[in-house]
Order: structure tokens, then C-alpha cells, then sequence
């Protein structure tokens, strides 16, 4: 399987969105721009702000799109369109509900388990079939209060446990670049399973 060549953070575009956790896409490509020392510009032909950072000797596009998280899907495939890029080739960042802030999951394939952004995305390539980083937020015990939870802003405990998983996802990134995504998995949960 190809290695990743692109990375697609998803979120909320604009400034009352930043810190929901909702975002937590757009934490990880920020985390991973600075630490490279890259800065994402505006891409109209991408529907959205992207840059580009070197990860273990390869030039990875990473994209924010700017269409809202329930049409990411547009922006994404103009990515891959854009870039002459395969869905094989393409990382997801995405909040996920179903796990405890502080743990991060990658798979690939599956279904989108009710996130909106991943639904569309799926829905415009007709398939699911490309790599996703989860970025686990809890849940806030009720689906009534799903909402409010997921465009909120996480307390200091949650958000720092956000932080700390969205810090060993960059650690393993280089292995997923580079395609070894079993050894990639591996170490990321161990090292998300321990904080939890």
C-alpha cells in the first residue's frame, strides 16, 4: 500500500470554531505545520488553507478545508483531483466521539460511524477506502447533548489529554508516510492505550 501523501485535518473554519472539539483535525495539521515551520495559505483550487511539510524525506500536502466539516468531502476530492493524488494515498484527522480524550486510533476503510465530515467525504468518493487518524473526545453521556458537546470547547484536562494524543500521532506519522502503517498502529495505540 502507498505511503501518505496527503493529510486533510478536518474542522470548522473561523475563529469562534478553534478550539471545539469539533476541530480536533485542525489541531493536528496545525501541530504538525509549526513543528515543520510551514504556514498554510489560502488554496481556492482546494477549497481551503494548505501547506506542505517535509515527513522523513517526503513532501506531504497537508489540507484544512474551508467548506465546513459537513462538506469536506468537496474540498478533499478537489485535493486529490488537484494533486493527481489516490484516496489510498490520504490521511483523515477527525474528532471521534466513541473514544476517551487522550487516545488516538488510525485505521483504514470502514464506515464513518456518524461523523459528518467522514460521511461526506465518503459520499463524494463512493467509497471508504483511505486511511483515518482518530482523535478520540468522549462523549458526553447522551446523544440529545451530542451537539452542544462536539462545537464546545473541551475542559483544560480533556483538551491537554487531546494534546498529549495528538503529540504521539506526529510521532508515529513517519512510519505512515513511509507506508508501515501496521508498526505505525502499534506503537500509536500502545502509547494512547497507557495514557487513558
Amino acid at each position: 500500500m502507498p505511503g501518505i501523501r496527503l493529510i486533510a485535518g478536518l474542522g470548522n473554519p473561523g475563529a469562534e470554531y478553534l478550539r471545539n472539539r469539533h476541530n480536533a483535525g485542525f489541531w493536528f495539521a496545525d501541530a504538525l505545520a509549526t513543528g515543520a515551520g510551514e504556514r498554510f495559505s489560502r488554496e481556492n483550487r482546494v477549497l481551503g488553507e494548505a501547506c506542505r511539510v517535509a515527513i522523513g524525506g517526503e513532501q506531504v500536502r497537508v489540507l484544512k478545508p474551508g467548506t465546513f466539516m459537513n462538506e469536506s468531502g468537496r474540498a478533499v476530492v478537489a485535493a486529490l483531483n488537484y494533486w493527481k493524488l489516490v484516496p489510498e494515498e490520504l490521511l483523515v484527522v477527525h474528532d471521534d466521539l466513541d473514544l476517551p480524550p487522550g487516545t488516538a486510533r488510525l485505521k483504514f476503510d470502514g464506515g464513518h460511524g456518524g461523523q459528518n465530515g467522514l460521511r461526506d467525504i465518503m459520499g463524494q468518493l463512493g467509497h471508504g477506502r483511505f486511511h483515518r487518524l482518530r482523535i478520540g473526545i468522549g462523549h458526553p453521556g447522551d446523544r440529545n447533548r451530542v451537539t452542544s458537546w462536539v462545537l464546545g470547547n473541551p475542559g483544560a484536562d480533556d483538551e491537554e489529554a487531546m494534546l498529549d494524543a495528538i503529540a504521539h500521532a506526529l510521532d508515529v506519522l513517519p512510519l505512515a508516510v513511509a507506508g508501515e502503517f501496521s508498526e505505525a498502529m502499534k506503537r500509536l495505540h500502545t502509547a494512547t492505550d497507557s495514557s487513558v
